[in-house]
């Protein structure tokens, strides 16, 4: 095979880094978004907050000899549109010491001992203690985070454990019940196969020895733990209430006997087979709709999460108006002291530490400003395509798909998917991710077309509405919208009903 070289010309597709920088900003949500600036903050020096108390000094002389700078405009609008405020002052000094190659430092101009501007008190408030937290009336108190649990439901049922009498035996037995059991309460394993495992463990160990000391900590908190079924669960839960009487005697039956009847509400079975009259058998409901079917889950460790708006839109002067939230990132800017000390001519390995952080600092801002504009654009636009939402609800959600936004803001359709990942708008109606503003389209008989968001909002007011006793089959809620004019199948009825978490019609059957 003969070897010989070539020429080729071609156009290839290459992203820079600062694209790629811009591109995985875009694509942050803002609790994210909060972490990266924090990282950009500790591992480069050039950057600062503005609120930062201490700022590095700059020498009297050189601030004298400093010629104006020429792209101090084009410096601050770049910090300013990336929610930064960096002041004229400290950008042309940065740019002057930047360009003038005389403006060194040395030893002489640095004092021996530099000028204290803070004490200690004034940041860390002394505690009773002297442990350095911060106090609970102050704003940096984390009361959730100290105040909080962590508790898990084995946490909960072995801390009850250890405050019942036991003998070693049957503390072993319910420890290995207690690792068995779900987050929702209920044994995870078939007791069968606890036995099993237990007796051969323990060879003396007997199956009423192992059941007595199930039925002893099925006592513990929450009722019902440690149930095997839902069946059981309930009528463990029907036993604490210490009560009896006849509501609770039917009650009692309907779990024992015929479960199944009530989870498909067939009420006249019921009543048939239990012999009892409509009020009887609601008051036995209610009793049984009280019990709690997975106890498991009130007990957890799950955290509150909390969802920051990225923009916010009010109505100014009968005009929807969008801004961003200006607390969702710190304000950032150069720190003018270090960059003073960049020097154009020098090619030392600490001169070109502090030049690479200072282009890498101007690049993160110019990324920040590109999102925030991004997202402003972004926003803009969906909310002028969704007023009546604004103004009306879901109901009058317009259609709406990636395309059509790309087109007016004249962007890729990846991009638009990046931008409206995991951003929140906050509005009159309530606070939703961009992302619900998008949706399918149906046609209408006059011609139109109507957002499959704005049919899902009717089922919901429909079967909000209907009568308990005859709850909205999906054909009748077909037959309904087509009174409206809207053109849709049964199936896509059920579809969007199940979306909605809304159980069939049988099933949302009441007695009323």
């Amino acid at each position: 095979m003969k070897q010989s070289l070539q020429l080729k010309l071609g156009q290839q597709l290459t992203m820079t880094p600062q694209l790629q920088q811009a591109i995985r900003l875009l694509q942050l949500s803002t609790l994210d978004l909060q972490v990266e600036i924090q990282e950009a903050l500790d591992s480069n020096p050039m950057l600062e907050t503005s609120d930062d108390i201490e700022e590095a000094p700059a020498t009297n002389d050189a601030n004298e000899q400093a010629p104006p700078a020429t792209d101090n405009q084009n410096t601050s609008q770049d910090t300013e549109a990336a929610n930064t405020t960096a002041s004229a002052d400290d950008t042309s000094s940065a740019e002057e010491f930047a360009d003038k190659p005389d403006g060194d430092w040395n030893e002489d101009s640095i004092p021996t001992d530099l000028a204290v501007d803070t004490s200690w008190d004034d940041i860390y408030e002394p505690t009773p203690s002297g442990s350095g937290l911060a106090k609970p009336d102050s704003e940096d108190y984390d009361f959730e985070s100290r105040r909080g649990t962590s508790e898990t439901l084995q946490d909960h049922l072995h801390w009850q454990l250890n405050l019942t009498p036991m003998s070693d035996l049957d503390r072993e037995i319910a420890e290995t019940l207690i690792d068995a059991v779900q987050p929702n309460g209920i044994l995870g394993q078939p007791l069968e196969e606890l036995f099993t495992s237990l007796m051969t463990q323990y060879e003396e160990l007997e199956e009423d020895e192992i059941l007595a000391v199930l039925h002893r900590v099925q006592q513990f908190d929450p009722p019902g733990v440690l149930s095997q079924d839902i069946r059981e669960c309930l009528l463990i839960q029907l036993n604490q209430l210490g009560v009896e009487g006849p509501d609770i005697s039917h009650a009692r039956a309907l779990v024992k006997d015929y479960l199944n009847l009530l989870a498909s509400r067939d009420f006249k079975q019921l009543m048939r087979k239990l012999r009892l009259k409509e009020p009887e058998l609601q008051a036995a409901i209610s009793i049984i709709q009280g019990l709690n079917p997975r106890p498991g889950e009130s007990i957890g460790s799950d955290d509150t999460e909390y969802v920051v708006p990225d923009v916010f839109v009010s109505k100014v002067n009968n005009r929807w108006v969008v801004q961003l939230n200006p607390d969702i990132a710190p304000k950032l800017r150069i720190n003018s002291g270090y960059a003073s000390m960049v020097k154009r001519a020098d090619s030392s390995a600490d001169n070109t530490f502090l030049r690479d952080n200072l282009q890498e600092a101007r690049w993160f801002l110019k990324s920040l400003q590109s999102r925030n504009e991004t997202l402003l654009k972004v926003s803009t636009c969906i909310v002028e395509k969704q007023q009546g939402f604004l103004d009306y609800g879901p109901e009058a959600m317009k259609p709406m798909v990636l395309h059509d936004v790309a087109e007016i803001v004249e962007m890729h359709e990846s991009t638009i998917s990046r931008v409206t990942t995991q951003k929140y708008m906050h509005t009159p109606q309530g606070i939703f991710e961009l992302k619900y503003f998008f949706s399918s389209h149906v046609a209408t008989d006059t011609g139109g077309e109507c957002s499959s968001t704005a049919i899902r909002a009717i089922i919901k007011k429909l079967v909000a509405a209907e009568n308990a006793r005859k709850p909205l089959s999906d054909s009748k809620i077909t037959g309904l919208l087509g009174e409206q004019g809207i053109k849709v199948a049964r199936r896509t009825i059920a579809k969007y009903r199940e979306s909605l978490h809304i159980p069939p019609s049988n099933e949302r059957k009441r007695l009323v």
